[in-house]
């Protein structure tokens, strides 16, 4: 075997390590973070907590998080994506275990505000990760297929935390989750490795045949790796409007998932007609819908596209405007329609999501991806907490004006999106450019 090819084979062996280690690594930080839920109803009966004393925990924490995100994705780019991954996870294990223990409000509102915090430290290490491993035209098929972590790692929160809540007592829900995020974070210490580089391999772009050696050697601003300011970094991430577009369009994106994600049982119990099994049916089938229309949407985006994020985000969003819209019309008793819409919404809505990182990630370089990733990602979250408000929109004003909103932001999404209709990576924009130079 030559030099070349066992180089290969040893970079092969290490983006596939590098892809299940993540995939694990941030189910695992779902696990530690949607057992929350289950525990709520015995934190107000055990222990005598109101539903806004809860909701405190709950305002702080998100706010943690947001903030974090952009923290962490600045401090990921600077420093090791390994260790901020498993520190971040180890720590939302050590949370969680303090939660069990916990018999006061005061100590329940630090702790769960601690563990959001440590929360945020999971997605802007897997943004690095996946861009020095993977290259520009294959990313957002890669970057679909680890975002179904959060769906394995929501199941198993649920599967896991109905277990113990029936079977032992609610602090079990947060001792055994952390117990199992802790030995996953040895795991994710032993699997993980920031760069190629960092194993003496040569970059992703040369390993994976993006680039020549000619061209390479030109040193592009994207694949060299010397440290660059905190200034530098936040300019190329918040300097560029590129970003600022696809951060607008993931706050409207936010607002359409999370109406569902939260409401949607709600809307289809009093709406539509649906038992409560029936609305459990569906909206499971709108979460698996969106593990495949994540997948789908990052392979057209990378072979289809070629690179570009902004078309297929903005045809899911302007196609998912039509199914909501379809959804409010159809009739109460057409449980059919009604479940092919809550399966065709999922399917749209996740797509653009995802997009939404590694657009951020492609315009902001790798040096830069982390920040990027986590500001939008916190723009995201911003748009969620608006979510918070459609209980008033619906008691005041009825579900149709809910879903009128929510059509409406699905078209700004789609508006935002299409302003990076052109838009690729820097580093594809080079390889063009080098190309047509010859």
């Amino acid at each position: 075997m030559s030099y070349s090819d066992s180089c290969t084979k040893v970079f092969n062996y290490w983006r596939f390590r590098t892809m299940y280690s993540i995939i694990i690594g941030y189910a695992a930080f779902y696990l530690v973070r949607q057992n929350f839920s289950f525990a709520l109803p015995a934190l107000y009966s055990d222990l005598g907590y109101t539903k806004a004393q809860i909701g405190t925990a709950i305002t702080v924490g998100a706010v943690l998080y947001g903030v974090g995100k952009c923290l962490f994705g600045y401090v990921g780019d600077r420093y090791s994506a390994r260790y901020i991954m498993v520190i971040g996870l180890f720590m939302s294990a050590v949370m969680n275990i303090c939660l069990g223990f916990s018999c006061a409000i005061p100590s329940f509102v630090i702790f769960c505000a601690l563990n959001n915090c440590f929360q945020s430290m999971g997605w802007p290490p897997c943004a690095k990760l996946l861009t020095h491993w993977f290259s520009p035209v294959e990313i957002g098929t890669r970057w679909a297929l680890w975002n179904t972590s959060q769906q394995i790692g929501g199941t198993a929160a649920m599967l896991l935390s109905a277990f113990l809540i029936s079977h032992f007592s609610w602090r079990y829900v947060f001792f055994v989750p952390g117990i199992i995020a802790a030995i996953l974070a040895v795991f994710l210490f032993n699997r993980l490795r920031d760069t190629p580089e960092s194993l003496n391999l040569p970059s992703v772009e040369k390993m994976t045949g993006f680039v020549s050696a000619a061209e390479h050697s030109k040193k592009w601003e994207t694949t060299t790796e010397e440290n660059i300011t905190y200034i530098a970094t936040l300019k190329m991430a918040l300097a560029n409007k590129k970003v600022w577009y696809v951060g607008m369009a993931n706050f409207f994106v936010y607002v359409c998932r999370m109406t569902f994600f939260y409401w949607g049982p709600t809307f289809l119990l009093e709406s539509k007609g649906s038992t409560v099994a029936g609305a459990g049916v569906q909206m499971a089938m709108y979460d698996i819908a969106g593990m495949f229309g994540g997948v789908f949407a990052g392979y057209l985006s990378d072979k289809v596209f070629k690179g570009r994020r902004g078309p297929v985000g903005a045809l899911c969003m302007i196609i998912l405007a039509i199914m909501i819209g379809l959804l409010l019309v159809s009739g109460k008793e057409n449980h059919i329609l009604n479940t092919i819409c809550m399966i065709v919404v999922g399917f749209l809505v996740t797509g653009p999501q995802i997009l939404v990182g590694v657009a951020a990630s492609d315009f902001a370089s790798k040096k830069a991806a982390a920040t990027a990733s986590g500001f939008t990602g916190a723009l995201g979250y911003a748009g969620s907490a608006l979510v918070g408000g459609v209980g008033f929109v619906a008691d005041n004003y009825g579900w149709k004006m809910v879903f009128v909103v929510a059509i409406m932001s699905a078209i700004i999404s789609a508006v935002f999106f299409a302003l990076t209709w052109n838009a690729k990576s820097k580093i594809l924009e080079d390889k063009e450019n080098y190309e047509q130079k010859g």
